[in-house]
Parts: C-alpha cells; sequence; structure tokens
C-alpha cells in the first residue's frame, strides 16, 4: 500500500505537470487508450467469458459513470492543488458506503453512519464555503467522488458474473470507447511529450492497481487503508516543493478526518465478516 500510494501520487503529479492544455476527456481518452496495450494478458479470457445481457448492462452502467468520473477527475487535476485533489477523493468510499445502503438494502448501523458524517465533515472542512473561492475544479471532485463510488458499487454487482481480469479489462475498454466521443468534441493534437506524459500515467495507474492488489491480498482492509493516509501525506509535500502550492492546514485536516472515517468503515466491515463467516482455507489466500 505504501507502494501504491506512491505510484498514485506520481500518477497526479504527471497529469499536474500535464496543465490544462489538453481537454481534460481528451488526456483521459489517451491516457486509457494507450493503457489498453495492459490488456493482452486478458485477451484469452475475454474470449472464453459467455456473456448475457444483464452482465452487459452492468459492464456498461459502469464504463458511463466511471468516464464521467475521469474526465472531471482530468478536469479538477489540472486546476486546484494536488493535496485538495488527494483528500477529497478519499469521499468515494464513503458514498459507496451510502450507495450500498440505499441501493442494494446493506443495514447502515449508527456507528457507519456517523463515521459517514465525518467524512462529509471534513469535506466541509477542506472547502470552506464561504470563507474561501470554491471553484469548478473543486465542485468537479465532488462529482468525481460520487461518480467513483457508483463505479465500486457496479463492480461490486459485476464481480460475482465475471473474473477480476475480465472486469478490469471491460472497465478499460468501456471508459476508452466512453471518452472517444468526448475527446472528438474539442480535440487538440499532443505532442509527443504530452503523450509521453500520458504514457506514464497509464503505467503507474496500472502498476498503483497491481500493488494495490497484491496489498488487498495479503492482508485485510482494517489493516492497509490506514496507510492511504500517506498519499495525503507526499500530495502535500509534493504540492508544496514542487509546484509551489504550500500548505493549507484545512486541507490537511479535512483529509485526515476522512481518512479516520473511511479507515473506521473499512475496520468495522471487517470485523463483521470475520462475525458472520469462517471462509474456507483457500479464500484465506485472496
Amino acid at each position: 500500500m505504501v507502494v501504491t500510494g506512491a505510484f498514485f501520487v506520481g500518477v497526479t503529479a504527471l497529469v499536474k505537470t500535464l496543465g490544462t492544455r489538453i481537454p481534460a476527456p481528451e488526456a483521459a481518452f489517451l491516457r486509457y487508450a494507450m493503457g489498453l496495450v495492459f490488456l493482452l494478458p486478458v485477451l484469452g479470457s475475454l474470449r472464453r467469458t459467455v456473456w448475457d445481457r444483464g452482465t452487459l448492462m452492468l459492464f456498461a452502467g459502469r464504463g458511463v459513470a466511471h468516464t464521467l468520473a475521469v474526465a472531471l477527475w482530468f478536469f479538477a487535476m489540472a486546476r486546484i492543488p494536488i493535496a485538495d485533489v488527494t483528500a477529497m477523493n478519499y469521499l468515494s468510499p464513503v458514498y459507496v458506503t451510502l450507495g450500498a445502503a440505499i441501493f442494494l438494502g446493506e443495514r447502515l448501523a449508527l456507528r457507519r453512519l456517523m463515521a459517514v458524517a465525518a467524512a462529509l465533515l471534513g469535506a466541509l472542512i477542506i472547502l470552506r464555503p464561504g470563507l474561501r473561492d470554491v471553484g469548478p475544479g473543486h465542485l468537479a471532485m465532488l462529482f468525481t467522488a460520487v461518480c467513483f463510488g457508483a463505479s465500486y458499487l457496479l463492480a461490486k454487482r459485476v464481480s460475482a458474473r465475471a473474473g477480476p481480469g475480465v472486469v478490469v479489462a471491460m472497465l478499460s475498454i468501456t471508459v476508452t470507447i466512453g471518452l472517444a466521443p468526448l475527446a472528438a468534441l474539442d480535440w487538440v493534437t499532443p505532442t509527443w511529450w504530452e503523450l509521453a506524459i500520458l504514457f506514464g500515467v497509464a503505467c503507474l495507474a496500472t502498476g498503483g492497481h497491481y500493488t494495490m492488489t497484491l496489498a488487498f491480498r495479503a492482508a485485510p482492509l482494517a489493516v492497509t487503508q490506514p496507510v492511504t493516509f500517506l498519499q495525503l501525506v507526499w500530495a502535500v509535500t509534493l504540492g508544496a516543493v514542487v509546484f509551489d502550492e504550500g500548505v493549507d492546514p484545512f486541507v490537511v485536516l479535512g483529509g485526515l478526518v476522512i481518512v479516520g472515517a473511511v479507515s473506521f468503515i473499512s475496520w468495522r466491515e471487517a470485523v463483521l465478516k470475520r462475525q458472520a463467516v469462517t471462509p474456507p482455507v483457500p479464500a484465506t489466500k485472496w
């Protein structure tokens, strides 16, 4: 998870370096299009998959949600400090918790409800409406977290119908297709340097998802989730040292409140799972 955090902060740094000359949907499209090269190992699994209408609809719905989330994230990343983006990105698991209660019928106990409220308070500490200018970048990040939350909920549904390799591959394919028309609406021919940056984004993002998977296999969420706060530390440091963004103590405080709430939610889910189910021996290897 420490390495994962470094990879994802590297992604934000490269997108920040890219700037705003390339429109956000086009930058996101090029990142995903170049990232398709990493799907070559799972082409066999895709060919062997038996598709049904329900599974295809879930994949399509997740593709739409993730397409919006990625486009909004690229838009926000180029316009607001790295620390703000990183801290507000932690809201996604909170929206997943709320969505699971509303749409999947999961029980939302009082302690989890209080953790959700604390996370939303953390977002208010970061934004401080009325005390600072809340620009389009911050608003984009709020909707980014909602869209990512919807994507994760749909991933939970579709993971029961297809293997993990197929789920990841279909996400990349559907997002690339979804971003293509958005990119074509306002296409700016990228330079070789900009293409190199976006390919670097694809490499770091793929590496981050891979190391995150290794972490999830090695330890429960209750152990791995708190380590994600290091992303905020590195993001604040990177923004201050490299991009001269300064250090906003309210962003750090709000981010820590959100991380603490998300960590509590993850810990409670891990405890409830241990109480409800004794896993078979093979399950402990995942």
